[in-house]
């Protein structure tokens, strides 16, 4: 009827550090990606079909932390690791569902840098608002019925050896180790579920930055060509330290893949790179560096006038 998440049981003596540590990484990435949200709506010079994509990553960002850190905070704190059939199942389709998400959102922004790099002159018509807006509606909705029925292979199995699950949240790779019988099919499903969702949108991002690579090596200006590669390359450091990790985890064999290992994957590609993503993005970005003092100098004009 239920497992017991044993999440970071073995360091009993770090368990209020790591609450303290957790908690602080989840107020940060839910107070940086709401701002760069918040951004992207309000100022004028962030209406553009990147920050567009921008916001909804953040979005999702929020969403993809929120499955696992609040169930991780309250183990933690309760130093109890419960968790119902039900909400681990839950748990499972939504880190999956919210990741699938993720990686054909990162395609579809890598997109948008090919078409305003390769091709600036039809860049409105290309990237007009309803394309945006049916980019992101398919990077929702397309791994929501492919992710229900992965659930629901693995859930369908029987799990008689143990309940006790060696991970800080519900995932596939440390369930499969406790089911009995033959798990050949649902492993199957798992690698081609992770070619489909990552290694495809993963060789369409490589394909793009190879089109905008050769694009930007044509530029005579240096400047020009300093100013291109500086609007990728934020997206395509989140994009190697996403795919680097998950690609890992997913993709290779659970037999040789130690538990403490598979705990380090996860928590670089479900806490840790989404702590750093709105680092990334704001540092190395004008727009949104100018975007916020704008925003901060409103709020002391507002502050001023309270007083």
């Amino acid at each position: 009827m239920e497992f017991i998440l044993l999440g970071f049981s073995n360091v009993p003596h770090l368990q209020w550090v790591l609450f303290i540590v957790f908690l602080f990484m989840y107020m940060t990435i839910l107070l940086c990606n709401s701002i760069i949200i918040v951004l992207a709506k309000t100022d004028p010079a962030l209406q553009t079909p990147m920050y567009f994509f921008l916001s909804n990553f953040c979005f999702l960002e929020i969403c993809y932390v929120t499955a696992t850190i609040p169930r991780m905070l309250m183990d933690l704190y309760t130093l109890k690791g419960n968790i119902s059939v039900f909400a681990c199942a839950a748990q499972i389709y939504f880190v999956l569902m919210l990741g699938a998400t993720e990686c054909l959102l990162l395609a579809a922004m890598a997109y948008d840098r090919y078409v305003a790099i390769c091709h600036p002159l039809q860049y409105a018509l290309l990237m007009k608002n309803k394309v945006c807006l049916q980019l992101v509606a398919a990077s929702w909705i397309s791994g929501i019925p492919v992710q229900i029925w992965q659930t629901y292979q693995v859930f369908s199995l029987h799990f008689c050896a143990s309940n006790r699950i060696d991970h800080f949240f519900c995932d596939i790779p440390p369930l499969l180790k406790l089911a009995y019988g033959d798990t050949f099919m649902n492993t199957t499903a798992v690698y081609v579920v992770a070619v489909v969702f990552v290694m495809v949108p993963f060789l369409l991002i490589i394909v793009s930055y190879i089109k905008i690579i050769c694009n930007i090596m044509k530029l005579s200006s240096g400047k020009g060509m300093a100013k291109a590669f500086s609007t990728c390359s934020s997206h395509l450091i989140v994009v190697v330290l996403f795919y680097g990790t998950a690609s890992i985890t997913y993709l290779q064999p659970k037999q040789s893949q130690s538990e403490g290992m598979g705990k380090l994957l996860s928590l670089f590609y479900t806490i840790l790179i989404l702590a750093l993503n709105p680092i990334i993005y704001t540092l190395r970005n004008k727009d949104i560096m100018m975007a916020l003092r704008k925003l901060h100098s409103k709020l002391l004009i507002w502050r001023e006038n309270l007083k």
